[in-house]
Order: structure tokens, then C-alpha cells, then sequence
């Protein structure tokens, strides 16, 4: 008999693990709280607290090239770094080339999910779901897939801002931001300094009279695109380069890194220089931000104080008056409130699951989550690989004996710390490549022997989710070719002016050159050292 799944979401997570059913023979059923697609990349006017949210113009932190479902390329004619708009149409098109809505409940809310009585044989779970009628309905599962997300439930650590309770002005959380128009001449503070905190500033300053920035400890700013146009996580984002950090002394990785990002914008004279190096924290993916420090339309400050009725204290003593509106970029908490906790327990945004998917104390390893980490990196890969691997699981093609927690400690980036209002950082590659181990369908090093040419690309090359399409489980017969184009693919924007022989050399000869250095680096530090 079909073993029925239950996937709880059909934002990019739902729509990968519904696919996977399908390659593997199972029977999908989605449940979708709201009417539409996409999740977070669907753009809504109006913040709803169980939804996560965006603003209109956001965009993506990552370049098409490693976004990529990894049987489904994005079109050629896509930006190189896409808004949410088109996202959202790639999510449709992927969709719509599997025939994917056919399995969505749309208005279905999961109420609860049991373990049934003879769960220690069975896996079976009891599925408690309401729609838009508020009719209730109860359905039995083999097996459940979790794919809600990490962005809807905001954290703000309040007890870290004394004197909140008494400001007069406005506070808001960063998923409550939709327009920056309403800000018009108005003095803000942006407190946070991820991702999303300097997109808010870079925003804002068009409109508002001022924009502060504060942190606790700075940022070093990292710019989407390379010098001559290649995108920057194709370049890092690759098995060589990754290879060398971690055989490198990491005094000359950080001094490295430090004089690269200070010749493209110099910290110290346009704001606080980060107090750590900079493989200690995640650096802020920005293009603008720079430009808007240099201009004055955003001021850098340290961590704040306090806050009085109409002002804010900065620790080093500063104080700005007259603050009107506060945005508090410090992340997001996830939770299953459907869930017992008996089955998983969420602590500091951690859930204790093997590999990050699976908890790995259940007696039928039928439920798991999809989506719940913080990759250095494209998410798409990451949910279409735990997707892959789980449903193998449950078809017991995978063993079912899941090891310690303690092995995720191999998968997350070695220099990268946590904080409270993100889930775990991993090791792009190295967490896919784990994925891929697990299912058989990770890139052998024999291919130097069978292909070099493929082989190059990949080792040599970027880290794109098409190397896991190349072998069964699930071998897709372009994947070779599209690896082998890739660069070129990349470059096909919508009325480029760009020839041809251009597309071809535009971003190679800079990876090439980047990797050259660092076979230098490492040669010279080998000969004299005596490693």
C-alpha cells in the first residue's frame, strides 16, 4: 500500500518535499494555511502574525546560480540577483512543471499531530486539521514532514533594552516593515545588524530625516557582485576555496579578508570597524549600505544604552534625541505549536534534530523537518536534499537508526557563532555534501578519472545543486550540461548587451585568478613551515 505524507506548508520546503514524494512513490497531501504558494517569497500589504512577511522591493541575498531547484534551472532570461516578485514566479513555474498544486489543501491550518496508539510499530501519526469553514477533519499519516519556516514568530529581547517601557516613540519588529514612505522625515533607529537590518537602512534613509544603525559589535559588509560582475557566492561557494580555509592559518585568512573588504569600503573611516575578525560572525550582504554610510544618510552607532521617553543612550556615551520610530532587526523564533513537546522541544532556536531534520529519540523515524537552519548559502538545495533524504527514510531505502545530534557539530561553519534570534549556521557545502553522502549522491572524485572536465567544474568550481543530480537516486540527464554552462547561463539577463565571448569570460578568469593566489599561499606556507 501508497504511504500517505503529510506536509505541513507549501512555501519553497513544501513545494521540494511534495516533489520528493512523488520521485519516490509516496502520496503527498499539503496543507497550506493560507490561498497561495511560496511562503515567504509571497508578498502580502498586510503583516498577518502567523505568516511570515516581506517587503515589496527585497532582494535576494543569493545569485540564481546557487538557488536553483536542482532539476529545474531558473530561466536564463532572470536577473542575476532576483526581487521577491520573481522568486515567488519561480516558485510557480517549478510548480507548475511538476504539477505540484494538485496536492495542496489551500486554508487548511494543522491543529495537532499524535503519535497514534501503536506508534512503535506502525510510525503512523493522527493529523488534526481545520479550514476556512472551521470545519475539523482527522486523517491518519505514515509520516510527516514539517516545512513551516523560520520567519514568522519575531524576537526582540526586550530585557536587553532597559527603559523600553517608557519611550514614547514607535517600536516595531523588522517583519512589520512594508514601506519605507511612511517614515517620511522622521528620525529612526535601526537596532540590529544582520541581513535584513541594513536592507531596512539603506531603504528608510531615501525618506527618513535620519537613520541610525546600531550594533552591538559591528558588521563587515560583504557586496553581492565581485569587481568585474561575477556573483560573490559563486566564487567563495566553491569546494577549493572552502578546502583552503581550513588548512590556512586562520591570523592570515582573517588579515586576508580584512585588507579585501577595507579596499572596497574602509570600516574604520565610514563607522565602527568590527570588533572581530571576520571569520568570527557572519558579515552583512550589501551593495548600498556603504554608499548610504559615506553619504550620511546613515550613521553608524554602538550598541545603546537605554532608552528614555524621546531618546536613546548609546554605550559610548553618546545620545541622540528626538528618536521617533525603532525597528528591531534581531531575528526570528520558531515553534510547533501543533507538537508536543514530549516529541520536540525547541530551545534558543534549536531543536536537538540529527542532521537538523530528524529527531532522533522518536521510535519510527516518520517526522521531520525541513528547512529549520541558517545556511551560509541558498536554502533551496539544502530543503531539496533533506527532502530527498527523508523520504528514502521513509520508504526504508535509508537506515532508520539515526545517530547523536552531536554530528551536526561537523556540519556547521567552524568560525561562525549563534545568536539567540537565528537557528543553526552551517557549512554550506560541507552540510549538502553530508545530505548527499546519506542518499548516494554525492560527486565521486573518480569523475577526475572519467570526466575531468565535469570534475573540474565541480571541485574546482561552484558548488551548484546540480552535482547532486548526477548519479541515481533521482539522476536527472542535464545536470551535466547545465554544470559544464553554468557561468554562461548566469549572464543571459533580459536585454544584456553583453556578447557572447564576454558571457564565456566574466566571472571564470576571476576564479581562476583567486584560485591561483591561494595554491601560491598555501605552497609558500608549505615550504616554510614544513607542513
Amino acid at each position: 500500500m501508497v504511504k500517505r505524507v503529510a506536509i505541513i506548508g507549501a512555501g519553497t520546503s513544501g513545494l521540494v518535499a511534495i516533489k520528493s514524494c512523488l520521485d519516490e512513490g509516496l502520496e503527498p497531501i499539503c496543507f497550506e494555511r493560507f490561498g497561495d504558494i511560496g511562503g515567504l517569497w509571497n508578498y502580502q500589504g498586510e503583516v498577518t502574525p502567523e505568516r511570515a512577511s516581506l517587503y515589496k522591493s527585497l532582494l535576494s541575498n543569493v545569485s540564481k546560480g546557487t538557488m536553483c531547484f536542482s532539476d529545474y534551472p531558473i530561466p536564463e532570461d532572470y536577473p542575476l540577483y532576483m526581487r521577491s516578485d520573481s522568486v515567488l514566479e519561480y516558485h510557480r513555474l517549478y510548480a507548475k512543471q511538476f504539477d505540484l498544486l494538485k496536492y495542496i489543501r489551500f486554508k487548511h491550518t494543522i491543529t495537532s499531530v499524535k503519535k497514534r496508539a501503536d506508534f512503535a510499530s506502525s510510525g503512523q501519526w493522527d493529523v488534526v486539521t481545520k479550514d476556512g469553514n472551521d470545519k475539523v477533519a482527522s486523517e491518519i499519516f505514515d509520516a510527516v514532514m514539517v516545512c513551516t519556516g523560520l520567519h514568522t514568530d519575531s524576537y526582540i529581547p526586550f530585557d536587553s533594552f532597559p527603559g523600553i517601557e517608557k519611550f514614547r516613540g514607535k517600536y516595531m519588529h523588522s517583519k512589520d516593515f512594508k514601506e519605507p514612505e511612511v517614515f517620511q522625515g522622521k528620525k529612526v533607529l535601526i537596532v540590529g545588524i544582520a541581513n535584513s537590518a541594513g536592507d531596512l537602512a539603506v531603504e528608510i534613509s531615501k525618506h527618513a530625516k535620519k537613520v541610525f544603525l546600531s550594533s552591538r559589535r559591528g558588521t563587515w559588509i560583504m557586496h553581492r557582485i565581485t569587481q568585474d560582475g561575477s556573483p560573490m557566492d559563486m566564487v567563495i561557494l566553491n569546494r577549493f576555496v572552502i578546502f583552503l580555509l581550513t588548512v590556512l592559518p586562520l591570523c592570515l585568512i582573517n588579515w586576508f579578508a580584512k585588507k579585501t573588504f577595507n579596499f572596497l569600503f574602509n570600516h574604520d573611516n565610514h563607522g565602527p570597524e568590527p570588533e572581530h575578525r571576520f571569520l568570527s560572525e557572519c558579515p552583512m550582504i550589501n551593495d548600498d549600505l556603504p554608499s548610504c554610510i559615506k553619504s550620511g544618510n546613515v550613521l553608524m552607532k554602538r550598541n545603546l544604552k537605554r532608552f528614555t521617553e524621546t531618546a536613546v543612550i548609546f554605550e559610548d556615551g553618546t545620545v541622540e534625541e528626538d528618536i521617533e520610530v525603532v525597528i528591531f532587526a534581531t531575528g526570528y523564533t520558531y515553534r510547533f505549536p501543533f507538537l508536543d513537546e514530549k516529541v520536540v522541544k525547541v530551545e534558543n532556536n534549536h531543536a536537538g534534530l540529527y542532521k537538523y531534520v530528524y529527531p532522533p529519540q522518536l521510535e519510527k523515524p516518520t517526522l521531520v523537518f525541513i528547512g529549520y537552519i541558517q545556511p551560509i548559502g541558498a536554502v533551496m538545495p539544502i530543503s531539496e536534499l533533506q527532502s530527498r533524504g527523508a523520504t528514502r527514510v521513509f520508504k526504508a531505502l535509508l537506515p532508520s537508526h539515526l545517530k547523536s545530534t552531536n554530528d551536526n557539530n561537523k556540519l556547521c561553519f567552524i568560525w561562525y557563532g549563534t545568536s539567540q534570534g537565528h537557528a543553526a549556521q552551517v557549512d554550506w557545502i560541507a552540510y549538502l555534501d553530508s545530505l548527499a553522502d546519506m542518499i548516494g549522491v554525492k560527486p565521486s572524485k573518480m569523475l577526475f578519472l572519467s570526466d575531468p572536465l565535469l570534475a573540474f567544474q565541480i571541485f574546482f568550481g561552484p558548488c551548484t545543486a546540480f552535482q547532486y543530480r548526477l548519479t541515481e537516486p533521482g539522476k536527472w540527464p542535464e545536470a551535466r550540461k547545465i554544470i559544464l554552462t553554468q557561468w554562461s547561463r548566469i549572464f543571459r539577463a533580459p536585454k544584456s548587451c553583453l556578447l557572447a565571448n564576454d558571457e564565456k569570460q566574466s566571472s571564470m578568469p576571476l576564479m581562476l585568478q583567486l584560485l591561483a593566489a591561494f595554491v601560491v599561499l598555501a605552497a609558500v606556507l608549505f615550504f616554510f613551515l614544513g607542513a
